[in-house]
């Protein structure tokens, strides 16, 4: 090898470049809702519980992070957003309890990714 290569060896990026925000949010929530529809076309209903208990979680983070006053999304947009993120917390609850059906909470991570695309 000669000293040029090694040159561009040691200089080349070591790494993959890194993802925008906006791109990991969507598969995070594709993966998730993804989960979701897997285990209720199963009728796997652990599988569903497991894939909500993601969803509850991921909701409660994004709206952790939407109720910062620092969140540059306009406040409108971070109201309704919150709001989704109850009624998450709540429909989630009665889809548990057997309640209710998890296709709501698949529409809704649905059009957040139509959203984000």
């Amino acid at each position: 090898m000669n000293a040029t290569t090694l040159a561009h060896r040691g200089y080349a990026p070591t790494a993959a470049p890194l993802k925008s925000a906006r791109r990991a949010e969507y598969e995070v929530i594709a993966r998730i809702t993804s989960r979701m529809m897997s285990a209720l076309q199963a009728k796997n209903f652990n599988g569903l519980i497991h894939a909500i208990h993601e969803n509850r979680t991921l909701w409660r983070k994004l709206a952790i992070d939407l109720a910062d006053p620092e969140n540059l999304l306009p406040d409108d947009l971070r109201a309704r957003l919150i709001y989704l993120s109850e009624f998450t917390e709540q429909h989630s609850r009665k889809v548990i309890a057997r309640e209710a059906s998890a296709t709501a909470l698949v529409e809704i991570n649905t059009a957040i990714l139509r959203g984000l695309k």
